[in-house]
């Protein structure tokens, strides 16, 4: 094996991301199983991991990482970043032909840099190998208890930012003192597994989604559906994973039974345009519908949560949702209102924790096809991009570079 330099590139998107694609344990451990191997960091003073943290463990600190052949970060690279031929893996959000991140994309091929995704990175199934969907659902589930307490003046928590890792955030969750309320959560992947850790850190007892409906308790209680419990063929039938992926337009959503008995959403569903709402804003002004705490965790503005209009951020997490008028309104200010959770960077609350798993699953599972060892094709099937032109797989995308899309 050929020796190779990997390069932790600093943060340099506004807002800045504290997380890192290595920690520095994980970057020494790389460099003693990989002896061609070196991890070079450079200087920042926004991540989440001290420069000394690095240097302590003989990870090399750096400014100039032009030497280094594999280039990692998080978020998007500023374009007057980006180093010409080199091989770039980072949150690209391209894939979904966004038009504030066009210019990236043209400047990623003008400077015929290999770029990789990291939402690219799949096995054979399509199921992603590396994410952040975990540490979404944590921190949003927290966030919206810490909602639903200031509504209701119930108890107090720390911001999830304030807490040190995951297990501090933990430790902060048994504060939380809930009448007996229903949380309705919404997903089956990654980002419920996720949101359903801290309801029950938090002592939330899980339900099946028809006793839920059916049933009234004398302790908060949550249940976790699924596309196949609020989902129906318009043509009758049953309903049908595949086809829902594929063709969702064949399907009408049946949410509003839960919305008439929740008291709180966690939206926590990968939602496609093409498929219906959970409910129209129309039922949202209906005295039936009970929902009053809304956190989106996957903040589709103006997508599956017709409250989400906007996103809210790390340091103003909340706004409220004025049903009546449609519009945004100060957080907590009227009864009427519905509190919402819209954070759009949520694992950034949680830096530390978030960034040891997400360099836990790219050690185990990417680093040997990155370094060359690739029977399975994991990289060529994620490479965008590679010497100045867009790979078959994501050809699509040459409108969009072309500025017709």
């Amino acid at each position: 094996m050929k020796k190779l330099n990997i390069g932790l590139i600093r943060e340099g998107k506004v807002p800045p991301d504290k997380r890192v694609a290595f920690t520095p344990s994980q970057a020494e451990e790389i460099q003693q199983r990989f002896e061609t191997v070196k991890v070079i960091c450079q200087p920042s003073n926004i991540r989440c991991f001290r420069e000394s943290e690095y240097s302590d463990l003989g990870i090399e600190v750096r400014e100039d990482l032009s030497e280094c052949d594999i280039l990692m970060g998080i978020k998007e690279v500023p374009i007057d970043q980006l180093i010409p031929n080199k091989t770039y893996l980072f949150f690209s959000h391209t894939l979904k032909k966004q038009p504030y991140n066009r210019k990236l994309l043209q400047a990623v091929l003008a400077k015929k840099i290999k770029l990789i995704d990291y939402e690219t990175l799949k096995d054979h199934q399509g199921n992603r190998l590396v994410a952040f969907g975990r540490y979404a659902g944590i921190v949003g589930a927290y966030n919206g208890l810490l909602a639903f307490g200031k509504r209701y003046k119930l108890f107090e928590l720390r911001r999830a930012h304030e807490c040190f890792d995951i297990n501090d955030l933990k430790i902060e969750l048994r504060k939380v003192n809930l009448p007996p309320i229903k949380i309705v959560l919404t997903g089956a992947g990654r980002v419920a597994r996720g949101a359903m850790e801290s309801l029950d850190t938090a002592g939330v007892r899980k339900v099946s989604p028809s006793d839920f409906l059916a049933n009234i308790y004398t302790e908060p209680v949550y249940t976790q559906i699924s596309s196949a419990d609020y989902h129906k063929r318009k043509e009758g039938g049953h309903f049908n994973r595949d086809e829902f992926h594929q063709h969702p337009e064949k399907y009408d959503c049946r949410f509003v039974p839960f919305a008439n008995v929740a008291d709180i959403l966690l939206a926590g569903a990968f939602w496609n345009p093409r498929a219906p709402k959970l409910f129209e804003l129309a039922d949202m002004t209906s005295p039936q519908f009970r929902i009053r705490t809304i956190a989106d965790i996957t903040c589709d503005i103006n997508g599956s949560v017709p409250s989400t209009i906007k996103p809210s951020t790390i340091v103003d997490p909340l706004y409220d949702f004025d049903p009546v008028t449609q519009t945004a309104q100060p957080a907590l200010t009227h009864e009427r209102h519905i509190t919402v959770m819209a954070v759009d960077n949520l694992p950034c609350e949680l830096p530390r924790s978030a960034s040891e798993e997400f360099g836990r699953d790219l050690i185990d599972r990417i680093l040997l096809p990155l370094l060359g060892d690739d029977p399975e094709h994991v990289i060529d099937r994620a490479t965008m991009a590679d010497n100045g032109h867009l790979t078959d797989r994501f050809s699509y995308l040459q409108d969009y570079v072309d500025g017709k899309a």
